[in-house]
């Protein structure tokens, strides 16, 4: 089977403390490779530019990505974590992704900073039997300072299979919180979605909220945990359409991940790590009807 993603590439500088590691990154890389890993083929649409030092291990990873490359430098972002909690800043954006066909299963739409437009969401909905969404290209804004942050912004999420989204980004899409945002995007046409704060991650699906708890762990870099989970729920839903499977493997993703103390790439977990966390995500799998 075959995931299409639409993301940038980018390069981060990840600072932990005093530490500072320079890697690549951006959705691009975490969910193709995530998606790798589950045994999935990967069209990546994507942008970067000559400074980009990760293209041979996408190709060893045999991820296809025509037409990727650009005169302008590649997005960057500066990373500040502490603990769960962490700070963004715009160094550089690369250009625009074009819209282009994909024979994929189903698509990924993960931009990190306005590199999909609302007409190539459009087109891509309209062309694409599933279609995953993860918003938070299209809310953020950079300051004065080129420091990230949120704003109401208005998407129409009709056609959407599935989208992730934290409290912050649930309030800027609805102009609501919490569940009452949950509910709202369910209403505006996206048949599931996953709601991510810290350790609690819910799925609202039908009239039916399911929700698991992360464990409680000292963590060292959160970079790029969303994506490997919602990767990993796209290719699960995508190959066993179930559900609940779907949401337990893309758990048990996270949890690796962050088990992993690894930073940056290097956090991608095995599939074997990812099943063995999944079943215990199934069995203590809680719900509530909504």
């Amino acid at each position: 089977m075959k995931l299409g993603i639409f993301s940038h590439c980018t390069m981060d500088q990840i600072k932990i403390g005093t530490n500072s590691y320079d890697r690549p990154g951006g959705p691009a890389c975490y969910c193709s490779l995530a998606a790798r890993r589950l045994g999935f083929d990967v069209d990546l649409f994507t942008k970067f530019g000559p400074d980009f030092t990760f293209t041979n291990e996408l190709q060893k990873d045999k991820i296809k990505f025509a037409n990727a490359l650009s005169n302008k430098p590649t997005t960057k972002f500066i990373l500040e974590i502490n603990n769960s909690e962490r700070s963004l800043w715009l160094e550089n954006i690369c250009e625009e992704i074009p819209y282009e066909d994909s024979d994929a299963d189903g698509t990924l739409i993960s931009p990190v900073f306005d590199e999909v437009s609302k007409e190539t969401l459009d087109r891509i909905k309209k062309n694409s039997n599933m279609v995953f969404l993860d918003p938070q290209g299209f809310l953020r804004r950079a300051d004065s300072q080129k420091k990230i942050f949120l704003d109401r912004t208005e998407l129409d999420l009709s056609n959407i299979t599935a989208i992730k989204s934290d409290p912050s980004e649930v309030q800027n899409l609805t102009g609501l919180s919490e569940m009452e945002g949950v509910l709202s995007l369910q209403k505006r046409g996206v048949e599931h979605v996953l709601y991510t704060n810290k350790r609690d991650v819910s799925l609202l699906s039908k009239n039916r909220l399911y929700s698991i708890k992360l464990p409680n762990m000292a963590i060292a870099d959160t970079s790029g945990v969303g994506d490997i989970f919602t990767a990993v729920f796209c290719c699960t839903l995508l190959k066993e359409k179930d559900i609940l499977w779907a949401f337990s493997f893309a758990g048990g993703a996270a949890q690796a991940a962050l088990e992993s103390k690894q930073i940056g790439l290097d956090k991608v977990p095995s599939k074997g790590q990812v099943q063995t966390n999944a079943s215990y995500y199934y069995n203590m799998m809680k719900f509530t009807d909504v």
